[in-house]
């Protein structure tokens, strides 16, 4: 073991050390950890235009078509071996079911990926000054291409050489502060990573985490050693150090100048000569950044992970379809290509939450294999280049034969783990009852079982007044209307209105009464005195807007359709709704919803259902007539697909059309109705509204944050 590893292996274990000793205090190691890694990015961009100029310039023509024949033949060949275990890793997983909140993904069109824009720049400068690799790579391509036919161009290569060497050498003294930067990344992550949130993905951790360690440590120096004289062991060895800083940084990006070093010693150190000028290793691997490596497309396998997740079923033909798909995808980024294969294979989009909270963990098993595909292709491309190819029948059946049997130990020992390990069904509806204030009230409200008596007004008085001189305020919600009004399983009225109303309470300075009221029967409620005000989200439509008075709107819902999981993606689709016969859509029974979904989707059979919460929890339970799908919003379906997790949210994009809640008055009061639109707007600026909808909503804090373990916290006491 070398000095410089040993120094990198003894702050990465310190740095484990302080992050567990110091728990979420670790926290302040952030700003040294992104410091090392701007450090380590700081030449690498300026070092890939200068190497891919002086090495294209120095190629001739021939060169130039043998560099992306045969180089771009082993691409294929590697992306072959990783779309393999992609296909393979399901047979790893157990059973499971699963959902999640609302997320504004369901309501947002995908981004498009500017493919031109990405790889075609209008201004080099903008491109390198915004970091865009992909037109950089290009750019500097395109200028080393046109130097190849250049008589006088040694001076220009001369100079170019020489800034590649003092670039090289600048990176490597950011290198030196390798032990320092690991030791801040790791106290950093081991101190502030949410292990709970881990521990629920830990198939995907795990099956990717394993599956990049067999690309890294056989599949692919395995290869090498395949069709070349070098050993796999000399490659481990030789590129432990990058390998390790690649791993513990997450980017692949800040190591490339380091790669090609050590792939230049391996082969002179074997004995594979390299042209002088143009060498290989030079030019292929900032060539071949850009390209899709062995890690992006296991990230595929997250595809296949979240139907397991979801329980949906994807087909052969789909499976292949991804896998072609997925390539040309992730030439992209991958926040964009993921959610478009998901909707490809019909896999619910909520699961895409899963993938970014994976990344954390996932990023730096992903750059390790990252790291040797570039190893690989710069040693095994330079001797396909240069004719040192050492193609043997036995030798590659022996290479075969061990990743077979390695691959297919691997997949069985992940089996037996999670089958030990993994729950089958999913917390998520535990979690969504278990829900508890965003702020607690400073005094408990009193909770009718039933609806009283209306409220005797007093003459020529609004309704502001009477409820100061009663000295309470009561307020209408509907029974199991979730996520707005509902009872948690401690037996608490808890939901977003019910918060809004213990804030408009206490700021009145009076007490607070709840009633339950059903929905067919607000109108009258109101009318009749019965209560105050209605607060349950209660979506304003023509003929209620006629009947009542309302307050200016709080929030917007989308209207949606609840599926089965495996039917997301086709009611995700306007398009296919609207051709295909014979659709049967259940509907709750107001003419407002009745008349949007026959506008909108006028060939599809309306079923019309009682407008209460227990017939939308019968389509749930499968009860009432076979219908398709249920027409309801997107926010209080997300909710109740926590319950039933085999259900998913479906927004028919293009038609994104949105449903106004307001709060109710008593007796067409529009004085009252001015007031609490006034009070609407304030608790959109002051922010209340905002937290009440990120938690209830969008079930941020959902489940009570607990403190991270630490040693001065759980061990010493030392703090609270």
């Amino acid at each position: 073991m070398t000095r410089s590893t040993r120094n990198i292996l003894i702050g990465l274990a310190l740095g484990i050390a302080t992050g567990l000793f110091l728990g979420e205090y670790a926290g302040v190691f952030k700003y040294v950890a992104d410091a090392y890694v701007r450090l380590l990015q700081m030449t690498v961009l300026p070092y890939l235009i200068v190497s891919l100029i002086a090495g294209f310039g120095s190629l001739d023509t021939s060169k130039a078509g043998s560099l992306f024949l045969r180089v771009g033949i082993l691409t294929l060949v590697l992306w072959g071996l990783a779309l393999g275990l992609v296909f393979l890793m399901p047979l790893a997983f157990p059973t499971v079911e699963s959902a999640s909140f609302f997320s504004t993904t369901l309501v947002e069109e995908s981004p498009t990926v500017d493919f031109i824009s990405l790889y075609i720049p209008a201004n080099a400068f903008q491109s390198l000054a915004n970091n865009v690799v992909p037109a950089v790579v290009l750019f500097s391509g395109f200028v080393g291409i046109a130097l190849i036919g250049i008589k006088d161009k040694e001076p220009l290569l001369s100079g170019l050489l020489v800034a590649e060497k003092v670039l090289a050498r600048a990176n490597k003294f950011a290198v030196r502060l390798t032990p320092i930067g690991l030791f801040a990344i790791a106290a950093n992550t081991a101190g502030t990573l949410d292990t709970e949130q881990m521990a629920r993905l830990r198939v995907f951790l795990i099956a990717y985490g394993v599956f990049s360690l067999l690309l890294t440590f056989w599949i692919l120096p395995g290869l090498v050693a395949c069709v070349t004289p070098i050993p796999a062991r000399r490659v481990w060895q030789s590129t432990r150090d990058a390998l390790i800083t690649a791993f513990m940084t997450g980017e692949l990006f800040v190591v490339l100048a380091i790669l090609v070093d050590r792939s230049k010693e391996l082969l002179e150190e074997h004995g594979l000569k390299e042209p002088k000028e143009g060498a290989p290793a030079d030019i292929i691997i900032p060539t071949f950044y850009n390209f899709p490596h062995v890690a992006k497309l296991l990230s595929l396998s997250f595809v296949l992970f979240a139907a397991w997740y979801s329980d949906t079923v994807v087909s052969f033909a789909r499976r292949v379809q991804l896998g072609l798909a997925g390539i040309v995808s992730l030439f992209g980024s991958m926040n964009t290509a993921i959610p478009f294969l998901l909707d490809l294979a019909r896999v619910p989009s909520d699961t895409f939450q899963l993938f970014l909270a994976t990344g954390i963990l996932n990023s730096r098993f992903g750059t390790l294999a990252a790291a040797m595909h570039m190893v690989v292709l710069a040693l095994v491309g330079t001797c396909a280049m240069t004719g040192q190819l050492r193609l043997s029948g036995a030798r590659i059946l022996r290479y075969c034969t061990i990743t077979v049997v390695a691959t297919g130990l691997t997949i069985l020992a992940m089996n037996i783990l999670f089958r030990v390990r993994v729950k089958s069904a999913s917390d998520q509806g535990r979690v969504a009852m278990g829900m508890q204030f965003h702020r607690e009230p400073k005094q408990k409200a009193v909770v009718l079982s039933e609806l009283p008596k209306e409220l005797p007004p007093t003459a020529g008085t609004s309704l502001l007044v009477e409820l100061r001189e009663r000295g309470r305020l009561r307020v209408g919600y509907i029974q199991g209307g979730s996520p707005y009004g509902f009872v948690n399983d401690k037996g608490d009225l808890v939901g977003f209105d019910i918060e809004m109303a213990y804030s408009l309470a206490e700021e009145l300075g009076v007490g607070l009464e709840f009633v339950p009221v059903h929905l067919a029967n607000i109108v009258e409620v109101m009318n009749t005195s019965q209560c105050d005000v209605f607060m349950g989200g209660v979506v304003v439509t023509t003929r209620m807007a006629d009947q009542m008075a309302f307050s200016s709107n709080y929030l917007d819902e989308t209207l949606a359709f609840i599926v089965p999981d495996h039917r997301r993606a086709d009611f995700s689709d306007a398009t296919w709704i609207r051709k295909t016969p014979g659709l049967r859509i259940a509907v709750p029974a107001l003419p407002y919803y009745v008349a949007l979904i026959h506008r909108e989707f006028p060939d599809v059979t309306i079923v019309e259902i009682p407008f209460t919460t227990q017939s939308v929890t019968d389509y749930f339970e499968g009860k009432g007539e076979p219908v398709d799908a249920l027409a309801y919003t997107a926010e209080r379906g997300s909710f109740r697909t926590l319950i039933y997790p085999a259900f998913s949210v479906a927004v028919p994009h293009p038609v994104v059309i949105k449903l106004p809640l307001a709060y109710p008055v008593a007796r067409h009061d529009i004085e009252a109705a001015r007031f609490l639109s006034n009070w609407i707007d304030l608790k959109s600026k002051d922010g209340t509204i905002k937290s009440l909808y990120d938690h209830w909503i969008l079930g941020q804090n959902a489940r009570p944050p607990k403190k991270r373990w630490s040693v001065i916290r759980n061990v010493l006491r030392w703090v609270n």
